[in-house]
């Protein structure tokens, strides 16, 4: 099968096409044919090595984890699924291929209505998205401040943020200022003068942050706060040296949750935006633009 690998950690220029031996899946296990990948920031911080002393990799490795595709094998006592269903979900082998493995138990059916990309860019974000939510305690009649409300975690957020009741204010630039006000957010462009520009519009105050950019505005957030309490970063590294919360830990991967919200998204009452999708032999590309951290919703690779 055609796989994207890396042998050693790098630029995206150590990404590579090579073909690989199909895998053959184990007891408990699936094997799923992908066709749709979703390209997350974590994928290049594992692969640039940033990620190492979190999330060990044995190289060479397959990037990614997060699939939509089509049951093609099972492993011995699997009973959930059959050949043939149509999932979306978390796969235990590398995603940038033709081919993965998964446990059943973290893959929710694909509504027919839900097309691949837009299927496999809603796990990783939507399980963050709930996760972070939940660390912050956001509840109704409170004020949240997304950084980051455009992109793939941040669009997810805002929506089941509003959802829970809670007043968004969300920065993104100057492109999809419109973008995040259709998410039902108020929306706001990074840059200068950040902290008075968010007084302007919440002056009863903030009551928690999340940060899905790593831009740079955690000072700006503690200064809103006035407190490293109920603010939580996804992207910015410095969390620690700051006393922010940084919340890359383990994913719940409910595929209940994942589910409804694929129905959600099958029914347009929950929007999931590709950014843009590329063939996987142009992993690295999708892999350049991720890491600069620009652009709008998700990233997707197209297997064939």
């Amino acid at each position: 099968m055609k796989a994207i690998v890396f042998d050693t950690f790098g630029g995206t220029e150590v990404l590579h096409e090579t073909d690989i031996e199909i895998p053959q899946p184990g007891p408990g296990q699936v094997r799923v044919r992908v066709h749709a990948v979703g390209v997350n920031p974590v994928d290049g911080k594992i692969r640039s090595g940033t990620m190492e002393a979190i999330f060990p990799t044995p190289l060479p490795a397959i990037p990614g984890g997060e699939i939509a595709g089509t049951v093609d094998a099972l492993g011995e006592g699997v009973t959930q699924l059959k050949i043939g269903d149509e999932v979306l979900g978390w796969s235990d082998t590398g995603s940038y291929a033709q081919y993965a493995l998964a446990n059943p138990t973290v893959l929710a059916p694909k509504p027919a209505t839900l097309d691949w990309t837009h299927a496999a860019a809603l796990p990783v974000a939507s399980d963050g998205a709930e996760r972070v939510l939940d660390l912050l305690d956001i509840k109704a009649g409170e004020t949240l401040l997304i950084h980051g409300a455009s992109g793939a975690l941040g669009t997810i957020a805002v929506q089941l943020a509003v959802a829970r009741g809670a007043h968004v204010i969300g920065t993104a630039g100057p492109a999809n200022q419109d973008y995040v006000t259709s998410l039902g957010a108020t929306a706001l462009t990074y840059g200068d003068n950040l902290v008075e520009r968010v007084r302007a519009l919440a002056p009863q105050g903030i009551d928690a942050v999340l940060d899905a950019a790593g831009k740079g505005a955690l000072e700006d957030s503690i200064t809103l706060r006035g407190t490293t309490d109920r603010i939580v970063t996804t992207a910015d590294f410095r969390a620690a040296e700051l006393g922010i919360v940084f919340a890359q830990g383990p994913q719940r991967r409910s595929a209940a949750r994942l589910a409804e919200l694929a129905r959600q998204a099958a029914d347009g009452t929950l929007t999931v935006t590709v950014g843009a999708t590329y063939p996987l032999a142009d992993a690295a590309t999708a892999q350049q633009v991720s890491d600069s951290g620009h652009g709008r919703g998700k990233l997707v690779l197209t297997v064939s």
